[in-house]
């Protein structure tokens, strides 16, 4: 069955390779998704098992997009950084500053590789000259670069939350990357602070403890620090 299974992945990358590649030079954003062909995570096992060969290229997909578009958009971000001394609570939120679509043409397959049960996709994203605009803009020498580890839970009832488990650990690898920014620029603890905040390159995840561990790098941007005295 997952020898089967293979089979027609291969077929269909090649297939969405060779429809895809655009005939123009441009810039191009790579990275790597992994694939589990057979996810079991803890009790949940899920359905249909192995995973054929439409979800298959679903999930590379939709995890790719997600990726690229932090990369190219990032977020806002508003960090209550709380202090248990006093009373306040840790709160950091993000809000996305924009979204890679699925079925977006500018994003490809261009190879993938079987390791037992996993299937290892390179991904191709070219973006159009607004958003290659907005790349340059986080690479720029004024914006701190910062590396973090973040977690989240494996996964939950349903198809439809396959990825908010990955999600959740890249979301909170930003917060750290951004607490970390701050503990080492900032004589004091300040007590809010926002800014922006993406993906410089796709993150890396494996399993610890029954969660799902994150460790990207991101670029962050302070905007505003709000210290204690102000308040």
């Amino acid at each position: 069955m997952l020898k089967q299974t293979i089979k027609a992945h291969t077929a269909l990358l090649t297939l969405l390779v060779l429809s895809s590649l655009p005939a123009w030079p441009q810039t191009v954003l790579r990275g790597e998704v992994r694939v589990d062909l057979e996810p079991v995570y803890i009790q949940y096992i899920e359905e249909p098992y192995p995973l054929d060969t439409k979800t298959a290229q679903k999930r590379a997909l939709e995890e790719a997009a997600l990726y690229f578009g932090a990369m190219i958009y990032g977020w806002a971000y508003d960090y209550e950084i709380g202090e248990k001394a006093r009373a306040i609570p840790e709160q950091f939120e993000l809000k996305n500053q924009g979204t890679i679509p699925f079925g977006d043409e500018k994003l490809f397959a261009t190879d993938a590789l079987l390791e037992g049960s996993y299937l290892f996709v390179w991904m191709d994203y070219r973006p159009d000259p607004s958003q290659e605009r907005r790349i340059k803009q986080w690479k720029s020498g004024t914006i701190n670069k910062v590396q973090a580890i973040g977690n989240g839970p494996l996964a939950g009832p349903g198809a439809a939350g396959w990825l908010d488990g990955k999600k959740q650990a890249l979301e909170d690898a930003a917060r750290a990357a951004v607490r970390s920014l701050l503990r080492g620029t900032e004589r004091n603890r300040p007590k809010h602070s926002t800014g922006f905040v993406a993906l410089a390159a796709f993150p890396r995840y494996w399993m610890d403890a029954g969660r799902w561990q994150c460790g990207a790098t991101f670029y962050i941007e302070v905007i505003d620090i709000s210290p204690f005295p102000a308040y």
